[in-house]
């Protein structure tokens, strides 16, 4: 105990003076500019206030949109087998066709299933064949639905420079979503309210959209709105989708405000190829089910990029852009809930939170004092110490620190001083049994160590099920617990020891102070 090398004694100052280091921002606030790498710690919306939203993945939208997908495949399907049919329509959940011949009907059923494995494929009365996902494929493509959405949702929060936003799926269908210092949700209510799906369709020049509306339009052709009013006969079958844009940004051309964009290698080579093998016509820009430009096909356009044009504002190119950059949504999403929490009620937390540590701060340093004296004293200053090794630990984390998080801080600053008590317990005992003063410090540190271990691993063990299974304040809660325990045990012991044994090397007492 009273050999400790320099390196080590330097190695401990140095934690220490790291731990205070990174701390200091927490004290400062926003009084100055600091660096990004220096930086307080984050308050979640319980502390600084914001928004809090409660979306809902549309996903029966998702399967009903891959009940036209399948609707195409079976088309596609009884054509190439030249089986008649009749009746194809794709419903909410499945899709129908009706076959007469008996033949005819057993063929068409075994090419369906060979289309895809996910396809359960049934025969009901009057020669209507059904097919439907399995229940298994359906879970599968609800859950890749709201995982996506909440990726999405994801990159489009943090295009608006939103701090520590908080996205995490609740339930089968549900994500919940907190902005903390959001006062003002609209505009991001705004940009997730959009699907954003964009694709590149030809223009049917053959079919004007007065015949499409008697019912004269074929079925590679459809009827869709235009956002300068009317509508438009487009292909139903896209020359290449959103997916393979890999950046959008807004521009001006001619002074008006467009969107440029720009392809992946096969988006670009399939966005190449059909504007060189349709020069003359029109190319119609589908956004969420609407046509937002159709222009001319003025030359191939081989290079990969382009740029989208309409009645666009400089914010609303923006939006735009933004959007195209983050993705489309897999499903419309819908507000089921939104609340707004006050900047002063989470002024009255932090108030409340920092009253009751100061509080229980005093309370234990009172305890250690009374009970153990100069060591007390000695305690105090290692539990200074935790406190600002956890707040540099959390700054340097870039954690979220939130009401049940300050619960988890002012826990462990009663727990700190468990390893002191052990210790400085211990040490009494050897006193009575007869040791020296030296001898009775050095079995406190040693013979107690094994104890300490044992305590607060079984508490660092409670704090990682929390931390594992829990869903954003119990998080909050379990990782400064883990984070203080931490510490604790390192200020307790090692920091606590270095103290004591630079006392006793210094003063020789002939008796403990405790």
């Amino acid at each position: 105990m009273y050999k400790l090398s320099k390196t080590r004694v330097y190695m401990i100052i140095a934690i220490c003076l790291i731990g205070i280091f990174f701390a200091v921002p927490n004290f400062i606030g926003n009084k100055i500019q600091l660096p990004s790498w220096w930086h307080p710690v984050n308050l979640g919306l319980d502390l600084q206030g914001g928004s809090n939203l409660l979306l809902q993945v549309k996903v029966d939208d998702v399967i009903k949109e891959r009940m036209g997908q399948i609707e195409d495949e079976i088309r596609q399907s009884l054509r190439e087998n030249k089986i008649r049919y009749q009746n194809l329509n794709a419903g909410a959940d499945s899709v129908k066709v009706k076959i007469d011949n008996i033949n005819a009907r057993t063929k068409a059923i075994s090419a369906f299933r060979r289309l895809n494995g996910d396809w359960q494929v049934t025969e009901a009365s009057d020669g209507v064949i059904e097919i439907r996902y399995t229940e298994q494929a359906l879970n599968e493509i609800k859950r890749k639905a709201v995982d996506q959405s909440i990726e999405i949702v994801r990159r489009r929060i943090d295009e608006t420079g939103t701090n520590e936003p908080s996205i995490q799926s609740q339930g089968v269908d549900r994500i919940a979503v907190q902005l903390p210092g959001e006062q003002n949700p609209e505009r991001i209510k705004s940009l997730l309210g959009k699907t954003a799906k964009l694709t590149f369709h030809l223009v049917d020049s053959r079919t004007n959209a007065a015949d499409a509306r008697r019912g004269k339009l074929s079925n590679s052709s459809r009827l869709i709105n235009s956002w300068e009013g009317g509508s438009m006969v487009i292909e139903r079958k896209p020359v290449v989708g959103g997916e393979h844009l890999v950046d959008a940004r807004a521009a001006f051309d001619g002074g008006m405000p467009v969107v440029s964009f720009k392809f992946d290698t096969y988006g670009g080579k399939k966005f190449g190829e059909a504007t060189q093998n349709h020069v003359g016509e029109r190319l119609a820009i589908v956004l969420d089910n609407e046509v937002i430009s159709a222009p001319n096909i003025q030359t191939a356009i081989l290079g990969g990029s382009g740029q989208i044009s309409g009645n666009f504002t400089t914010e609303s190119a923006q939006e735009l852009a933004l959007l195209l950059r983050s993705g489309a949504l897999p499903a419309p999403l819908e507000v089921l809930e939104e609340r707004t929490v006050g900047a002063g009620l989470g002024s009255d937390s932090i108030r409340e939170g920092v009253t009751a540590s100061v509080i229980g701060l005093i309370a234990v340093v009172a305890f250690m004092i009374a009970a153990y004296g100069l060591f007390g004293i000695f305690t105090t200053v290692a539990v200074f110490l935790n406190l600002f090794l956890m707040l540099g630990v959390l700054s340097i984390m870039g954690a979220t620190l939130t009401l049940p998080g300050i619960a988890g801080i002012i826990l462990t600053i009663g727990m700190a001083v468990d390893a002191n008590v052990l210790i400085f317990e211990r040490m009494r005992e050897e006193v009575k049994n007869g040791r020296s003063t030296r001898d009775a410090a050095e079995a406190g540190f040693t013979e107690a160590w094994g104890t300490i271990v044992d305590s607060n691993l079984t508490t660092l063990v409670a704090a990682f099920v929390l931390l594992y299974f829990g869903t954003g304040p119990v998080r909050g809660f379990a990782v400064t617990l883990a984070i203080g325990i931490a510490t604790s045990m390192f200020t307790s012991v090692t920091v606590t020891r270095l103290i004591i044994t630079g006392w006793l090397q210094k003063y020789k007492p002939t008796k403990l102070p405790i």
